[in-house]
């Protein structure tokens, strides 16, 4: 059960871990925001359930305020000029008030309210020990599909040839700013989807529940790049979801078994910065241990 647990987490999260690919990868913008659009996606599926919407239409509708945010930090770095890390923390910023008066306060309980998750997994037929995993398959897949075949279309590769080299864009005839705006709306929407299905999974919106998604959505995409060295655009965009699934496998393992070891549940961050820490060192470790030199 903690695999298949693990298992489900990842793919709920690897959702957000596609969008953090989107603007780390691709874009090469260190975009904070998602630590505020994560619970946003939260929020407004959260009170839009609480209303009454149907599950899927509240999960669609958090996707939905994401892009909105990532729009408006795209605008903030484009349009105002104001460096991209500091764009993201502004809007971070911003979203968490914005969340606190979307929920009317820090958090709302869902237990007991209908999820898209296990809606879907109904309409499938699906066993009930498995109506959350083959649920967010199903979500993951379909993003991850939709994600692969946009960046291979004529609008994706100049998407992703804006990360590389602006200039070469900008030579062809198109804005690079639109592209980044485009592009920074299209990994919050993500985000802010991922956060909605995150909140009907656990049955509760909370608005620190952000807090440290981008090192989450970073250690994702760093652990799958380092296990599967991705040669094509294929595996890059699969690799997230995989290193997803792997991360939320070792932090809980880490926190089951860590308690030989001392670790506590209040050690969650610590643990999360170790793994991106590790991760980011293998390369370098990898290379000394062959004999290497930079």
């Amino acid at each position: 059960m903690l695999i298949l647990h693990a298992a489900e987490q990842g793919l709920i999260y690897g959702l957000m871990a596609l969008g953090v690919y989107l603007s780390f990868r691709v874009l090469s913008f260190p975009d904070l925001s998602v630590d505020g659009t994560f619970p946003l996606g939260a929020a407004v599926a959260g009170i839009l359930i609480l209303q009454g919407t149907n599950p899927f239409l509240a999960a669609l509708a958090g996707g939905g305020v994401g892009l909105l945010a990532g729009a408006f930090t795209g605008l903030l770095a484009t349009r105002l000029r104001i460096p991209g890390l500091l764009a993201g923390v502004l809007t971070m910023i911003m979203l968490y008030s914005l969340n606190i008066r979307i929920m009317g306060r820090p958090n709302l309980s869902l237990l007991g309210r209908p999820s898209a998750l296990v809606q879907l997994s109904q309409a499938l037929g699906v066993p009930r020990a498995y109506e959350n995993f083959v649920a967010a398959g199903i979500f993951c897949l379909a993003a991850f599909l939709l994600i692969f075949l946009f960046l291979h279309t004529e609008l994706g590769g100049a998407l992703r040839a804006v990360g590389q080299n602006p200039q070469l864009v900008r030579s062809l005839g198109m804005n690079p700013d639109n592209l980044l705006i485009l592009g920074l709306a299209l990994s919050n929407g993500l985000v802010g989807f991922s956060g909605a299905l995150a909140a009907q999974y656990s049955g509760f919106a909370d608005v620190g529940m952000g807090v440290g998604t981008i090192i989450a959505g970073l250690a994702s995409v760093i652990v799958g790049e380092i296990l599967l060295r991705p040669r094509s655009l294929f595996f890059a965009v699969f690799a997230a979801i995989f290193g997803s699934c792997v991360y939320r496998l070792a932090i809980s393992l880490a926190l089951r078994y860590g308690a030989a070891l001392g670790f506590t549940a209040s050690d969650l961050r610590l643990l999360t910065a170790l793994v991106v820490l590790g991760a980011l060192a293998a390369p370098t470790i990898r290379a000394a241990l062959k004999g290497e030199t930079s």
